[in-house]
């Protein structure tokens, strides 16, 4: 195993001598992305040639182990993207090597930070039309889909708890979270604080799913990242429709 790693390593690095694998505007350059949570950022800031390294139906793709041959793929990638909170990010890192730009992104899935990621990368691929585009459809989808979740909101409004990197999506739906908790498993006294909030919604994470107990609360577990089609408004509308069952009683 280490033999083998030592040879794909030695093959990303590549010679000096060996010329760049061509790449260039309008989404040409190769992209190799972490997860399809990072992948869904390309595609959406223009990119075209998107691969990934975790596949898509891993349930907790940032715990993926990958494999030689998925760090192979970095070897002739123009872009090689990454969130913090992947496990593997290290490997992934040191496997690039070569001409490949390696490209920290912020993955949350709020609007403020999709503008600000996606914008940087159309600018990275040289697709900033393609990624103005994407952000303005995206815009009237995020306006179109909390209009209806909240016209259809039961009086009075439900309120919520909710696993830490899933809270953003409260307000999505206009409901009050009233505490967080995880991602580390959640002891007594943080689930009798909870419990005391009197939560009608608990918004789980559904990559990783706590299933906490709170007696009188309905449990909606909620994703993060897209499928394999990379689409990451489809995200929206999913959440949008599993929030709805709840709000609408």
């Amino acid at each position: 195993m280490l033999l083998l790693l030592a040879a794909l390593l030695s093959t990303a690095c590549g010679s000096p001598e060996q010329p760049a694998p061509a790449s260039g505007p309008s989404g040409d350059s190769i992209v190799v992305a972490s997860t399809s949570w990072a992948g869904a950022f390309a595609v959406a800031a223009g990119a075209r040639n998107v691969t990934l390294v975790a596949p898509a139906t891993v349930p907790h793709a940032p715990d993926y182990d990958p494999k030689p041959n998925d760090l192979a793929k970095v070897a002739t990638a123009d872009f090689v993207l990454y969130a913090p909170f992947d496990s593997f990010a290290p490997r992934l890192k040191e496997a690039a090597g070569g001409h490949a730009k390696l490209v920290e992104l912020n993955l949350e899935n709020t609007p403020q930070t999709i503008h600000a990621e996606v914008t940087t990368l159309g600018q990275l691929f040289g697709t900033p039309t393609q990624a103005a585009q994407w952000l303005a459809d995206f815009d009237k989808r995020y306006a179109e889909l909390p209009a209806g979740l909240k016209s259809a909101q039961r009086q009075p409004p439900p309120t919520a708890v909710a696993q830490v990197f899933m809270a953003y999506w409260g307000p999505f739906a206009g409901l009050a979270v009233k505490g967080t908790y995880g991602p580390e498993p959640v002891t007594a006294g943080q689930l009798a604080a909870l419990t005391a909030a009197h939560p009608t919604v608990v918004i789980d994470n559904a990559h990783q799913p706590t299933n906490l107990d709170i007696p009188g609360a309905r449990t909606i577990a909620l994703i993060n990242f897209p499928g394999a089609d990379l689409n990451l408004i489809s995200v929206f509308e999913e959440n949008a429709r599993r929030l709805g069952t709840v709000i609408s009683g």
